[in-house]
């Protein structure tokens, strides 16, 4: 008999970022090391082995060396990082019918009724092996009935681990385990519950909804539901058609390059915008031109995952420098970025500094309470002429 019950499996690619600087370099590999920017800069993506020492994502550069001082701390690479990313985006979507990309390195895959054939585990488990036989990355997957369980389950086999929990093992799974294990528990959450005697998820568990409800409001029924180990979010088909796009056709046709260059920055500082507000990261970028004539050329690059304002001008711009080699009127220009996934790697922390990260915070900030249109790039706004002196 085959199960009737559903089967979600969560990969996780264990320390991505490290991973594949340990793939191009071997020496590196049981060393602590973190990928990020200088010394004012922050800790993108760390090993193991600097865990040990309190190192860990978001943490600035020279705190992470004080805590461990043999820390070998390595540029990163975003273009490495995204075109291993696509590649294992490949193998699955080669693999299996219903796939889920919820960021750079984790992926969820609803193996529902594929016992009737196969069997959903060790399916997984030949898919698993098939990652890492062709990328050379280690990977941990979970497998359970829902997503949040398959989540928590991959955390706790890391690294280069997995770990199947059968239907109605749910609960006694996540019981013994703390509070902070689930996904929607943040330190503000935790702190609440930790001052209320509430440790693990088994007393977590415990507590009426309605109580939860009022402490937490409607979050209250969604933490009881997860600590419950009940979660019915479906896996979400991933197209990597999805795009976020603009264009504008002008009052009149102009050659005018100063304008078209403030044009298309305007746009691409906009679509930036957008991917950040929804947290997602763009590894694709195209920008077509329309002629007076009507004739239309487009053209793309694939870029790096990022939704970084000057990131993606600087590369519209080189498009666009490629694309105009007419010197015609021009009648509409169009931006448009593609491959999206979800992410918060919203700038380059390879490169900025922590004054850089906060400034973008900060125009983030200011755009979401004020509007888009209060504040622009200098570039992209049209210079007032100069009225001449009186004589």
């Amino acid at each position: 008999m085959y199960s009737q019950h559903r089967s979600v499996a969560h990969f996780d690619l264990d320390a991505f970022f490290v991973s594949v600087e340990c793939k191009k370099n071997s020496a590196l590999k049981g060393r602590p090391i973190a990928v990020g920017g200088g010394d004012r800069g922050v800790i993108a993506a760390c090993s193991y082995e600097a865990r040990k020492f309190g190192v860990k994502s978001a943490m600035p550069v020279k705190l992470a060396k004080r805590l461990c001082p043999q820390l070998f701390i390595l540029k990163g690479d975003m273009e490495s990082y995204s075109q291993h990313s696509r590649q294992v985006t490949d193998i699955i979507a080669s693999q299996v019918p219903l796939y889920e990309k919820s960021s750079i390195d984790e992926f969820y895959i609803d193996m529902t009724g594929m016992d009737k054939f196969y069997g959903c585990a060790r399916y997984i488990r030949s898919l698993r092996e098939k990652i890492m036989k062709e990328t050379g990355l280690a990977i941990s997957y979970g497998l359970a009935s829902n997503k949040l369980v398959s989540k928590v389950a991959t955390d706790e086999a890391k690294p280069n681990g997995q770990l199947e929990i059968e239907w109605g093992g749910e609960k006694p799974f996540l019981a013994p385990l703390r509070i902070e294990k689930l996904p929607m528990i943040g330190k503000k959450t935790s702190d609440l519950l930790h001052s209320m005697g509430v440790d693990t998820i088994a007393v977590l568990s415990e507590i009426p909804v309605e109580m939860l409800q009022n402490l937490l409001g409607k979050n209250g029924t969604e933490l009881w539901k997860r600590a419950n180990g009940i979660d019915e979010t479906p896996v979400v088909p991933y197209h990597e058609q999805k795009s976020i796009g603009t264009e504008n056709t002008f009052h009149s046709d102009t050659i005018d390059i100063s304008f078209l260059h403030r044009e298309l920055l305007r746009m691409t500082e906009r679509i930036a915008f957008e991917l950040r507000s929804t947290s997602k990261l763009a590894g694709c970028l195209t920008v077509k031109i329309r002629y007076s004539d009507f004739h239309t050329l487009t053209k793309q690059a694939i870029i790096p995952y990022n939704a970084s304002d000057h990131l993606l001008i600087q590369e519209a711009r080189q498009l666009f420098d490629k694309l105009y080699d007419r010197r015609l009127l021009v009648r509409l220009i169009g931006v448009r970025v593609s491959h999206l996934i979800p992410g918060n790697y919203q700038i380059n922390l390879f490169d900025d500094t922590q004054e850089m990260i906060k400034l973008y915070q900060s125009i983030d900030s200011i755009k979401k309470q004020f509007g888009e249109t209060k504040l622009k790039r200098a570039a992209g706004i049209e210079p007032v002429k100069k009225q001449p002196l009186c004589t």
